[in-house]
């Protein structure tokens, strides 16, 4: 199976910097209802503080990063038995800080009110990855070999356990601050340092000399992900421009951006020639 990598345009720091992976929504929409819907990021991750930040629509021509924090809500997320407010730590930003809040297998809903109605999502926390594993903690990418299971140029292979066949991507960060760009005799340097690879609902990606773009060393999370976080991914893979609007993939009601939840587990490599 073809993997499909997505280049991630910020930094990747640690998992919890998952839950500020946003970009605004572009739409072909003109109804006012729509233009003045809210854009809401949230990520759930177990053993993480309940984050969700939520912003104003960006236009076209705005080329700031994120579209201005929306102030002032009352938040509520609910488990089905418990119902919490969240906090505005920050502008924008809600959160909750009990940990034992998000459960593996619980689902969650979201909820407020804005410009007189009512926003809403709910998702549900996925298991954790098992058996996390690296066929080796050091790349050489002039070691590539081919074979019957892998593309071709194969220099590594990430594996785990997936017996329900859930979603799972694999996030790289280079955290090698000395990192090199490789040669642009090297398949050429067009790529990010940090990417995403969506490995859909399989147990394995196999890493080749077209996979990385820079040298050093990476930090590798593989996430269980949910379905709307796949649907999500692969309507925000292509920029949009004023020639082709698109729209991007949203479970929030009467609103626009991602309530997702996800679980990740963490490994080391180095990329090396």
């Amino acid at each position: 199976m073809e993997i499909k990598i997505y280049t991630i345009k910020w930094p990747v720091i640690s998992i919890a910097a998952v839950m500020l992976f946003f970009t605004a929504c572009k739409k072909d929409n003109t109804d006012t209802n729509s233009i003045n819907e809210p854009v809401v990021a949230a990520y759930l991750i177990p053993g993480h503080v309940l984050t969700v930040n939520v912003y104003y629509q960006k236009s076209l021509s705005d080329t700031a990063k994120y579209g201005a924090p929306i102030t002032g809500l009352q938040l509520y997320v609910s488990d089905g038995s418990n119902n919490v407010q969240l906090t505005e730590t920050a502008k924008g930003t809600y959160t909750y800080s009990n940990l034992d809040f998000l459960v593996t297998g619980k689902s969650y809903t979201m909820q407020f009110k804005y410009n007189g109605y009512t926003v809403s999502a709910n998702t549900t926390i996925p298991a954790a990855p098992k058996d996390f594993m690296e066929s080796d903690s050091v790349i050489h990418l002039g070691n590539a070999t081919s074979g019957p299971n892998a593309t071709i140029d194969t220099v590594g292979t990430l594996s785990w356990s997936n017996p329900d066949s859930l979603y799972h991507i694999v996030v790289f960060t280079n955290s090698d601050y000395t990192s090199s760009p490789i040669s642009s005799g090297h398949f050429g340097n067009t790529g990010s340092s940090n990417f995403e690879l969506n490995a859909e609902r399989t147990s394995a990606a196999y890493l080749t000399q077209r996979t990385f773009f820079y040298y050093g060393i990476y930090q590798v999370v593989l996430f269980t992900v949910n379905p709307e976080y796949i649907n999500f991914l692969k309507t925000n893979a292509t920029t949009s421009t004023s020639q082709t609007l698109t729209s991007s993939y949203t479970n929030i009601n009467h609103g626009f951006g991602i309530f997702t939840a996800m679980q990740g587990d963490t490994l080391k490599m180095e990329v090396d020639y």
